[in-house]
């Protein structure tokens, strides 16, 4: 993780909402699916930071609206201290280039008409970091390298690969333009068991190597724990939780974070059953107060009624719940 105390990117109360349907003819209120809704965060130059929740939380949408995938309805997301959300299509051009995304299926993010090479010399002359065809080949051929991959391939189209070789050949489409800021959703989820953390230990070796920050999107903790320096838990469109790795595994402070740790399966004798996390709010009609609250063990009157904010828990962690203080007193 870096020292560099001036955060590479700076999100503050981003939102991204979506219409469910319009007000009809004769009235009635239009709903809206409120898939983000207030989230803040800094991202250091070098970190990692993990985002985690069950699926539909929002954290996919975070990574969609800072790459411009999706339109932001609100809020700020200052890269270098310049907000890209409201620049032109044309004006965030350049700036591709710096923010890259990896996405969950390797086979749909590639053009099954091209071959490795056209995929890849593509990004290279749009951003004119090689000229000439050899040049452009050399670079293509070194990136593949690093992913692992012979450079030979580069004739083949996707469908001649694996699905963990066409993963590397996704990363070596966003490694290759050098990337300051990499979003990586659900990067290794749809992997084969056995091939999800060779995948992932490349991942991690390329970002220290490299020196990028890393937004690291997934519903498992275990890979998040693998990867990130801070984990921010995400609930119905809000971080409710954020905290250095080692602390929030060790000594979470909100409800969730505690239920999500605990239904992590663990093969051990005399095991603890997994836990029952109930079922997910809804995002289109999150409940008053706390939304956590019609699942949480520890809910009161005030948490019925109260949304609560973020509050510093100090050592780097933070979290909304009105009983952060008294839980991990009780945990000390």
């Amino acid at each position: 993780m870096s020292d560099t105390a001036t955060p590479l990117l700076r999100v503050r109360d981003l939102k991204t909402h979506f219409p469910l349907r319009k007000a009809g003819l004769f009235g009635g209120k239009a709903r809206v699916l409120k898939a983000v809704d207030g989230v803040s965060f800094d991202l250091a130059k070098g970190e990692v930071l993990g985002i985690v929740g069950e699926s539909g939380c929002g954290k996919s949408t975070v990574g969609r609206t800072l790459t411009r995938l999706e339109p932001a309805t609100s809020g700020e997301a200052l890269l270098d201290g310049r907000d890209i959300l409201p620049l032109s299509p044309s004006a965030f051009r350049p700036l591709r280039r710096d923010i890259q995304m990896i996405f969950q299926d390797p086979f749909a993010s590639l053009n099954p008409r091209l071959t490795i090479e056209q995929t890849l010399a593509e990004p290279v002359r749009i951003h004119g970091l090689a000229k000439g065809r050899e040049a452009i080949r050399a670079r293509i051929a070194d990136t593949l390298a690093k992913v692992g991959l012979d450079p030979k391939v580069m004739h083949r189209h996707p469908h001649e690969f694996s699905g963990g070789q066409r993963q590397r050949i996704g990363i070596a489409r966003v490694m290759i333009v050098e990337p300051r800021l990499v979003i990586a959703d659900e990067a290794v989820s749809a992997l084969d068991v056995s091939i999800q953390a060779q995948v992932l230990n490349l991942i991690k070796d390329l970002q220290r190597e490299s020196g990028i920050s890393m937004l690291f999107i997934s519903h498992d903790l275990g890979v998040v724990r693998h990867i990130s320096d801070r984990v921010a838990v995400m609930y119905l469109g809000r971080i409710v939780e954020t905290a250095p790795k080692a602390l929030l595994f060790n000594r979470p402070a909100h409800p969730y974070t505690r239920l999500l740790l605990a239904s992590i399966p663990r093969i051990r004798p005399g095991r603890q059953p997994v836990a029952d996390l109930g079922e997910p709010g809804n995002a289109a009609a999150p409940p008053p107060g706390c939304a956590f609250h019609p699942r949480c063990p520890f809910a009161t009157d005030v948490c019925r009624t109260t949304r609560p904010e973020i509050a510093d828990m100090g050592e780097g962690q933070s979290t909304a719940c009105h009983h952060a203080g008294q839980l991990l007193g009780e945990a000390a």
